[in-house]
């Protein structure tokens, strides 16, 4: 199949497969007379692989190592573990630092009057000057 099918077949966009390629993430597949490249059935199954790990948020090198053990047989499953663990951290700080974000902003929403006047909390925090005090020119 073409590289069109493949992407369909396996939800990676072309343009992600060809990146995939170049940054070494899959093998070249092979290609036609005319160079077009040549997908099977196995190259589909890889992609559906980095696009699963993708969804699931793991990095591209993080993607490559658990692709590297998937296709290794003899690999010790604490290894992929430690991937995934590692992993969930990450989303957890992620989680935290985005929570944080929501109740500051739920804060400057609440103090924001959202009347007709220039007043405006949220303004002056992103700008980093107390409440109340405008700035000229800005």
């Amino acid at each position: 199949m073409n590289i069109g099918q493949a992407a369909q077949k396996s939800g990676v966009s072309a343009k992600m497969i060809r990146y995939y390629e170049q940054i070494g993430l899959i093998s070249p597949p092979s290609r036609t007379d005319s160079n077009y490249r040549v997908y099977g059935p196995d190259e589909v199954h890889v992609l559906r692989f980095i696009k699963r790990a993708r969804t699931l948020g793991f990095s591209v090198e993080e993607t490559a190592a658990l692709l590297g053990l998937w296709q290794d047989r003899s690999r010790a499953s604490a290894e992929v573990r430690d991937i995934a663990s590692g992993h969930i951290q990450a989303l957890e700080a992620k989680i935290d630092e985005l929570q944080g974000m929501v109740k500051t902003l739920r804060h400057l929403v609440h103090c924001c009057a959202g009347d007709n006047r220039p007043d405006c909390p949220i303004l002056d925090d992103l700008a980093g000057t107390p409440a109340g005090s405008q700035t000229k020119g800005h």
